[in-house]
């Protein structure tokens, strides 16, 4: 109480100062980091975090749950195919949204960046999508613990609902700071999951375990690369390669969300960069490894990949775990994977929260989410989540395992929505310089070749975002619920951008009169400010180079 009874006296205190921030930044006029901010927000998190709350969200149950569909319908070369294709539009998004992030560290990153360079309907459109799709996303990842507690035990799935949403909530309400080390902690033990699994995965394949016969490239050739899905042929298997696009964005999915909590990013002209840049490789890297392993351990016409198996018995790490003999070690594995979900539905409360909070900033939200904490948590944005996370308990009167993929396809449109917007918002910011005639080389991080991925990798997302659902339209296979799971978020998308712009005509933003200069400007004065208080730190902190064994991993 004497917290939220600061945190009021705060916001009435700085009331004026706020209004004129939030319509200056708004506007496009003044700083775009606003005076509420600074007044409110902690700077908690550090370059570690951010790179490892990447890694941590992206990480999570896409990979370690969806992966079996993903290799059932697609086969483990269209599987790895899938993977490697959206791998590479994430490769686009993480470069386009650090040059973009470096120059507007705001709260909201993209979704504030969209009201600066594209249009403020639009900024309110994603906006409130990407509150729709945490909203999602956090019930999804807590069904998913669901089904993987169904692994050891029949308990009700309510008392994990239950434990799991009093956790996530507790998490919320730290210091952002507190959160930062928690979810560091979380993706480290990923990490070395990942890693593990690669590692006895391979000895495996190769014939390393005693009394486990070489397997090789065997289902690669028996029952094939490649999985017929709905026709037959080449056309078949096309179709097959295609269906693993919506997972694979899934498991993809959170790695744009590295910079929403920018305002709270200490140097984040410099830290968001070195995150983008380095998460992406590192993303790539054990993914497309997981998916090329697992694809030489289970064949894709394993029973046990099916979904009507309601466990995490048809996850192919513990199915190929199981094979070798060590079914204990399918218990840990299991285990890791649930702090991995539970790790992931904490990102999404980070997300969200942030979007609330900016979208309040931009008045396209009550004003009331507003409040903070005295040491900085959006305290009533925090409390708006966790009133939705009691949809978790849809698993109840249906299949866990059901939910998660209505979940998975509904979260996979939302994240392509998003990442159209960080691809647009980023070719907007190229043009406004060209026309400008401002170098692009002034930006406190620029790739010279950013521009035209950013294109390619936008013509990608919409296509997938229209073709996600693409199997209820051929015959025999209509499904309302996959169908509404697919589609809905295009309406949606669509109803808040031309309703916002009908109600407060608003007007696409001209590139010939963005302040850019004084955008550029203030980001020098920022990262000017922040190496000396780095400096600083670094000399109270002494000679710490033994942890360069280990940091190569977020610095």
């Amino acid at each position: 109480m004497e917290a939220e009874h600061n945190s009021k006296l705060r916001s009435e205190e700085d009331g004026g100062s706020v209004d004129k921030a939030i319509h200056a930044t708004a506007d496009g006029h003044a700083d775009v980091v606003s005076a509420t901010e600074r007044a409110h927000l902690k700077q908690g998190l550090e370059q570690r975090h951010l790179s490892m709350i990447a890694l941590a969200g992206s990480i999570g149950t896409g990979l370690f749950l969806s992966l079996g569909g993903s290799i059932q319908t697609g086969g483990p070369l269209g599987a790895l195919l899938g993977y490697a294709v959206v791998g590479a539009i994430v490769c686009a998004v993480q470069f386009a949204l650090g040059e973009v992030s470096a120059l507007l560290p705001v709260t909201g990153s993209f979704v504030r960046h969209a009201d600066y360079l594209i249009d403020p309907a639009w900024g309110f459109a994603v906006g409130w999508n990407l509150v729709y799709g945490n909203v999602l996303s956090i019930p999804s990842e807590i069904s998913a613990i669901c089904v993987l507690f169904q692994f050891w035990t029949d308990i009700n799935s309510s008392l994990w609902i239950m434990i799991f949403i009093a956790l996530t909530f507790a998490i919320g309400v730290v210091f952002v700071r507190a959160y930062g080390e928690v979810e560091f902690a979380f993706a480290s033990l990923k990490l070395l999951t990942i890693i593990f699994l690669i590692i006895f995965g391979l000895v495996t394949n190769l014939g390393g375990i005693p009394g486990v016969e070489r397997i090789g490239f065997r289902y690669w050739n028996t029952p094939g690369p490649f999985v017929e899905y709905i026709g037959t042929g080449p056309w078949g298997r096309l179709l097959g390669f295609w269906s693993v696009m919506t997972s694979a964005v899934y498991s993809f999915a959170g790695c744009e969300s590295l910079a929403m909590a920018a305002a709270e990013t200490r140097n984040p002209g410099r830290t968001i960069p070195r995150a983008c840049k380095r998460v992406f490789f590192r993303i790539v890297l054990f993914y497309m490894l997981a998916v090329l392993v697992v694809g030489m351990l289970v064949a894709s016409d394993d029973d046990r990949l099916n979904d009507y198996s309601g466990t995490a018995a048809q996850s192919p790490f513990v199915i190929a775990v199981s094979a070798a003999g060590y079914s204990a070690v399918g218990s840990v594995i299991n285990a890791i994977v649930i702090t991995s979900a539970w790790s992931s539905s904490n990102q999404a409360l980070l997300s969200g929260t942030r979007v609330l909070y900016a979208l309040a900033l931009k008045r396209q939200a009550p004003r009331f989410f507003l409040r903070t904490t005295s040491w900085g948590i959006p305290i009533y944005c925090v409390l708006f989540f966790t009133a939705f996370m009691f949809l978790s308990f849809m698993t109840l009167s249906s299949g866990a395992l059901t939910v998660f993929y209505w979940f998975v396809s509904l979260t996979a449109a939302g994240t392509l929505v998003s990442w159209s917007t960080v691809l647009l918002n980023h070719i907007r910011l190229k043009t406004a310089l060209r026309r400008q005639s401002i170098s692009a080389s002034e930006l406190p991080w620029n790739n010279g070749w950013t521009l035209y991925s950013s294109y390619v990798a936008l013509v990608m997302c919409l296509v997938i975002l229209f073709t996600g659902g693409f199997s209820v339209f051929t015959a025999g296979r209509w499904n309302a619920n996959s169908f509404v799971s697919s589609y809905l978020d295009i309406p949606l998308v669509i109803a808040f951008f031309v309703g916002w712009k009908v109600i407060k005509k608003t007007k696409w933003v001209k590139l010939e009169d963005l302040p850019l200069r004084e955008a550029i400007e203030q980001a020098r004065e920022r990262a000017q400010q922040a190496e000396m208080e780095q400096e600083a730190e670094d000399a109270l902190k002494g000679d710490r180079r033994w942890l360069k064994f280990i940091s190569w991993i977020w610095d």
